[in-house]
C-alpha cells in the first residue's frame, strides 16, 4: 500500500473542488518551506497550465489581516526602551543594559497576552496581586527602599504595555502578539474586503486564541476550510500528547458539532521498520548518519534521495553531518542556514570589539591594547595577508611588549597601511562612527577577496552577512541615539549575530533533505533519520523564560511546558507517520556538556509499540584502533648524512648529545631540519629566561676577576652591585616585558635572591680559607674526537659557565636555576649511560672536563654543577661511585670510559642505516 503524502492530498482537493476558481484560492500553511512541496505535488496532477493559487505561511497571512509590519526582537527592544524613557522618572532611568534584561522577558509575555486575546490590565494587575501577597507580612517600617522600587515596578506593568502598545500601532509596527490581537480586531473588515476569495488552512496542529478565532470565522462566514492531519492512533488515544491540540478543536468547534472533521488518517499503524541506535557523544551520530546514508544508495544504486530527510535536533551537527556524507549523495537541500557565529569573518569582529572595549575600559585616555588582543587580530587569515604587519608582529614578539600604548604601536608601525589604520583607529567617538568604521573595514576585506577562488567566495558570503547586521545597526543607532556605549553595542551585536544566518544554496525539490525539526511540518517522507533523540533536546525541555507563574498560566489559558511538549510530540510523530524506514539516533552519554538521558519519545514508541512496527534497539561504539600512535620514524637520507657531518665539523654540544638520547626525533627537528621554537611574548618570564639573566649577571659581577684570586672584598663589593645588575640583565633580555607586577616582580625578587645566596656561599668559603681563583666565564671550548668507530672527526664543543682554581683542584662549574640533588650527578655503572636521559648531567658535566683536559695541564680536574635551588648543598662534582668507593676527581681511566660511551652514541647518531626513530614517554 503506498501512503499519499499530506499535500499530494491537498493538491487533489484544490483540483477537485477549486480547479475554476484557483487564482481566488489561498492555501494557508504553517511555514514557508511547504509551499513549493505542495506546488510540486499540483504539477504532478495536472495535465494542462493553470494558475497557482496564492499559498501563504500563517504569520504572512495574518500580517495582511492586520496591515502591520512585524520588527525583529533588537528594533522592539529599542523601541521599548523609548517608550519606558518617555513614562519613567528621570531619577529612576535604569541603563539599557540594565533595562535590557527584564524587558526581554517582559516583551515575551505581552506577546502570549495578546496571542492568546488576554485582558492585558486583568493579567497585568493579577501579577501585581501575587507579588503584594508575597509581601504581605511586611510591616510598613520594615519596607526598603529596594522593596518599593520593586513592587512598583509591578504597578507599571500595565502602563508599560499600553505605551509601548499605542507607541508601536501609531508607527504600524508589532511584535507577533500585536499583530494577532490587531488582525482579530480587524476580521469583519477583512472578510469583508475579501468576499470573493475562499481560503484553505492545511495541516495546523497547535493555534493560539487569536488563529483560532480568526480561522473559526472565516470558515463560519462559509469563506475558508481547514484540513488537518491527524491519525486516528493520536486523536483516539486521550492521553497522548501528539493529538493534545486537535482533540481540544474537534470537541470545542462549533463548527464541528454538524459537520465532519477532515482528516483523521490511519498512517502511523502500517509496517514500519525503527530503529534506536545510541552512540557516545554527537559526532558519533553525524557519522552513523552518513553511513545510513551511504547504504540506503547501496541498497538502491538508482534510486533518489528525494523522498529521505535528515532531521537534526541539534542544528550546530549540521557540518560534522556535511563531513560525514558520503561523496555518492549528489543533490542535497538543506533547509537551516549556516549561522554567522563562528566564520573568520564574525571572528575577527569580535576580536575587534575585545580588544577595544579593553582598551576604553583599562584607561580610555592613553588606550592601552593588550599585546595578545592585538597579535589575534594582525595574525587573523582575514588580515595577514594585506595588512603588511610582519615586521610589527616580530618586534612585539622580540621585544616582550605585554601593553602596548595606541600611540607606541603606531610609532612601531612604521608605514600603516590603509586596512591597519581601520583596525586600530581609536573606538572614542561613539556607537555610530565605531559601526561606520567596521562597515569600512567589512568593504575593504571584500576588496581583497576573490571570486574566483571558492573558499574566498564563500568567506565572502559571511563578510555581506556581517555586512548586512552592522548596517542594520546602524540604523537602529541612527534612530536611538541615547544608547551610546560600546560595551552596549557589544551586547547587542552579539544578540544580532546569533540571528544572522548564510544560506546554502540548493534544489529543494532534489536529493537529500536535511533539515530541522519545524522545518519538517506538513512534509512526509518514506526514510527518517532523527539525530540528538535525548532529553533537553528532543524535546527541548523545561524553560520558565516568563514573569507570569505556571498556575497562573494555567489558570488564563496560556500555553505552559506541556503544551510545548505537545507540540514537540505533535512534529516527532508526525514524522513517523507516513515514514517506513526511522532511525532515531541518540547520545548515550547521560552526563557532560552535551548529554542528556534518552529521549522520553523512544520509550514511548517501546512501550507503545503498534503490531505492525519492528523496533530494534543499538548501541554503536568508536572502533578503537590497537595502537594509539605510531611513532615517526625518518630514515637517514645522504642529505642528512650531510647535514650530520657538517654538525661534526662545527661541534656537536652536550645538549645536543642529550637531546638525542631525550628523543631522536626533536634532535632532528632541531639540529638537522633547524626548526627553533616560535619566538612568542613572554608575559610571564620563563625558567630559561630567568637562567639566562642570572647567568649573565654573574658573568658580568666576575669578570674583572678573571686571571685573579677573589678575596672578601670582592666579593662585598659585588653585593652592591646586585640590584642594578639585576634590573640591567632584566632589561637586556626580557626587553620591553613588565617587571614591576604580578609574577615578573617575584621573578626578578628570586634573580636577586639567588645571586645574593650564591655570592653568600662564596664569601663563606673565602673566610673558611679557600683559595678561588677564576679561570674563565661563559667560554666556550672544542676538542675534536677521533676513534676508528666513527666515520669522521667530531668535534665536541659547548660554552662553559666557569672554571676556576679552588686550592689546587680544576673545577668546571655549570650552573643550574632548577633544582639537581646529588644522585643526579653520582654514577655507578657506565653501562647504558647514553641511554638514560637521568644521566643528561653527567654526560654535561664529562663533556666540558673532556674539552679542558690539555688545558688544565695536568692538574686534577673536577666537573660538576651549582643548582641555585640547593644551594645548601654547595658543588654537587660529578662522582664514580664504585663499591664504596667514591671518586670526585675525573682522572684518565674516567674520561676513557666516558669516551667510549659517547663512541657508542655518536656512531649511532651518524649511522646510516639507524633511522631516527620518535621516542613516546
Amino acid at each position: 500500500m503506498t501512503n499519499i503524502s499530506f499535500l499530494d492530498k491537498i493538491a487533489s482537493i484544490l483540483i477537485e473542488n477549486h480547479l475554476d476558481n484557483l487564482s481566488n484560492t489561498i492555501v494557508v500553511l504553517p511555514n514557508k518551506r511547504a509551499k513549493i512541496f505542495l506546488i510540486e505535488a499540483l504539477k504532478n496532477q495536472v495535465k494542462t497550465n493553470i494558475l497557482s493559487p496564492e499559498i501563504i505561511s500563517i504569520e504572512d497571512f495574518v500580517q495582511n489581516i492586520a496591515g502591520i509590519r512585524t520588527v525583529d526582537p533588537i528594533e522592539l527592544l529599542f523601541e521599548f526602551y523609548e517608550v519606558y524613557l518617555s513614562i519613567t522618572d528621570k531619577a529612576n532611568q535604569q541603563s539599557f543594559e540594565l533595562f535590557a534584561n527584564w524587558a526581554k522577558t517582559l516583551l515575551q509575555d505581552f506577546n502570549e497576552i495578546d496571542r492568546y486575546l488576554l485582558e492585558p490590565s486583568h493579567v497585568l494587575s493579577y501579577l501585581k496581586d501575587i507579588e503584594d501577597i508575597k509581601k504581605w507580612g511586611i510591616e510598613v517600617e520594615n519596607k526598603t527602599v529596594l522593596l518599593e522600587k520593586y513592587i512598583d515596578f509591578w504597578k507599571l506593568l500595565p502602563n508599560y504595555y499600553q505605551s509601548l502598545y499605542t507607541h508601536l500601532l501609531n508607527k504600524r509596527i508589532g511584535y507577533q502578539g500585536l499583530i494577532y490581537r490587531e488582525a482579530v480586531n480587524n476580521l469583519n473588515h477583512f472578510s469583508n474586503t475579501v468576499r470573493d476569495k475562499q481560503f484553505l488552512f492545511a495541516g495546523f496542529n497547535a493555534l493560539n486564541a487569536a488563529e483560532e478565532k480568526i480561522i473559526q470565522h472565516l470558515i463560519a462566514s462559509d469563506q475558508a476550510k481547514i484540513y488537518w492531519d491527524v491519525d486516528q492512533t493520536f486523536l483516539n488515544d486521550p492521553y497522548h500528547d501528539a493529538g493534545l491540540f486537535v482533540r481540544r478543536f474537534k470537541e470545542s468547534w462549533k463548527h464541528y458539532k454538524l459537520n465532519p472533521f477532515e482528516w483523521i488518517v490511519n498512517d502511523f499503524s502500517q509496517i514500519k521498520n525503527i530503529q534506536v541506535i545510541g552512540t557516545p557523544k554527537s559526532i558519533g551520530q553525524a557519522k552513523i548518519a552518513g553511513s545510513i546514508i551511504e547504504n540506503v544508495i547501496n541498497g538502491n544504486p538508482e534510486g533518489k534521495l528525494d523522498k529521505v530527510a535528515i532531521v537534526l535536533g541539534e542544528e550546530n551537527l549540521l557540518i560534522p553531518l556535511l563531513y560525514s556524507l558520503p561523496s555518492s549523495v549528489g543533490a542535497l537541500n538543506i533547509t537551516m542556514g549556516y549561522s554567522s557565529k563562528n566564520n573568520p569573518a564574525q571572528i575577527l569582529i569580535a576580536k575587534l570589539f575585545k580588544m577595544h572595549t579593553n582598551a576604553l575600559s583599562r584607561n580610555a585616555k592613553s588606550y592601552v591594547l593588550y599585546y595578545k588582543d592585538v597579535l589575534d587580530i594582525l595574525t587573523h587569515p582575514l588580515v595577514e595577508p594585506y595588512a603588511n604587519t610582519n615586521i610589527l608582529v616580530k618586534i612585539i614578539n622580540q621585544n616582550n611588549y605585554t601593553f602596548i600604548t595606541h600611540h607606541k604601536l603606531m610609532e612601531l608601525n612604521v608605514v600603516p597601511s590603509e586596512l591597519f589604520l581601520l583596525l586600530f583607529q581609536k573606538w572614542e567617538k561613539g556607537s555610530i562612527p565605531v559601526l561606520q568604521t567596521i562597515s569600512k573595514l567589512l568593504q575593504m576585506i571584500k576588496e581583497n577577496l576573490s571570486n574566483d577562488n571558492e573558499e574566498e567566495k564563500i568567506t565572502k558570503a559571511f563578510v555581506f552577512a556581517i555586512f548586512k547586521v552592522i548596517n542594520k545597526l546602524i540604523n537602529y543607532y541612527s534612530k536611538h541615539l541615547h544608547i551610546d556605549k560600546i560595551e552596549t553595542l557589544y551586547a547587542i551585536y552579539k544578540q544580532v549575530i546569533d540571528l544572522a544566518e548564510v544560506s546554502f544554496e540548493g534544489e529543494p525539490l532534489n536529493g537529500l533533505q536535511i533539515m530541522g525539526v519545524l522545518e519538517s511540518r506538513v512534509l512526509d517522507f518514506d526514510t527518517v533519520i532523527v539525530t540528538s533523540m535525548n532529553e533537553g533536546k528532543f524535546p527541548a525541555g523545561k524553560s520558565q523564560n516568563s514573569f507570569i507563574p505556571y498556575d497562573v498560566k494555567r489558570e488564563l489559558g496560556l500555553p505552559t511546558f506541556k503544551e510545548k511538549d505537545a507540540i514537540y510530540t505533535y512534529h516527532f510523530y508526525h514524522l513517523l507517520q507516513r515514514a517506513k524506514n526511522i532511525y532515531l539516533l541518540y547520545n548515550t552519554e547521560s552526563e557532560g556538556l552535551d548529554a542528556g538521558e534518552k529521549s522520553r519519545f523512544i520509550t514511548q514508541l517501546e512501550v507503545e509499540k503498534q503490531k505492525n512496527h519492528t523496533l530494534s534497539h543499538e548501541i554503536y561504539n568508536a572502533v578503537l584502533p590497537e595502537t594509539a600512535y605510531q611513532p615517526m620514524v625518518i630514515p637517514k637520507s645522504e642529505s642528512v648524512m650531510l647535514r650530520l657531518k657538517e654538525i661534526a665539523e662545527k661541534g656537536f654540544s652536550p645538549s645536543a648529545l642529550t637531546s638525542y638520547i631525550r628523543n631522536p626525533i626533536q634532535f632532528y627537528f632541531q639540529k638537522i631540519l633547524r626548526i627553533s621554537e616560535v619566538e612568542e611574548v613572554e608575559e610571564n618570564i620563563a625558567l630559561n629566561t630567568l637562567g639566562t639573566i642570572i647567568h649573565e649577571t654573574l658573568k658580568v659581577l666576575y669578570e674583572s676577576f678573571v686571571g685573579k684570586f677573589i678575596s672578601e672584598s670582592d666579593i662585598l663589593n659585588c653585593f652592591k652591585q646586585i640590584d642594578a645588575e639585576v634590573l640591567k640583565q632584566f632589561k637586556l633580555v626580557y626587553k620591553e616585558g613588565e617587571i614591576k607586577k604580578g609574577r615578573n616582580l617575584l621573578a626578578f625578587e628570586v634573580a636577586k635572591r639567588n645571586v645574593s645566596n650564591f655570592l653568600k656561599v662564596e664569601l663563606e668559603s673565602i673566610k673558611n680559607g679557600d683559595a678561588i681563583k677564576i679561570i674563565a666565564l661563559e667560554k666556550t671550548f672544542g676538542r675534536t674526537l677521533n676513534h676508528p668507530n666513527l666515520p669522521f672527526p667530531v668535534l665536541i664543543r659547548g660554552n662553559v659557565d666557569r672554571i676556576e682554581e679552588r686550592n689546587g683542584i680544576i673545577r668546571i662549574i655549570d650552573y643550574k636555576t632548577g633544582k639537581v640533588e646529588k644522585a643526579s650527578v653520582t654514577l655507578k655503572s657506565w653501562k647504558g649511560l647514553t641511554e638514560d636521559i637521568k644521566s643528561d648531567k653527567i654526560i654535561q658535566v664529562l663533556a666540558y672536563a673532556f674539552m679542558y683536559e690539555h688545558d688544565a695541564k695536568g692538574k686534577p680536574i673536577e666537573a660538576g654543577i651549582i643548582s641555585f635551588k640547593n644551594l645548601k648543598a654547595g658543588f654537587l662534582p660529578f662522582n664514580f661511585k664504585e663499591d664504596k668507593e667514591i671518586n670526585s676527581i675525573i682522572n684518565e681511566a674516567i674520561l676513557s670510559n666516558y669516551l667510549e660511551q659517547m663512541v657508542l652514541l655518536l656512531s649511532e647518531i651518524l649511522d646510516v642505516n639507524i633511522s631516527f626513530e620518535e621516542k613516546i614517554i
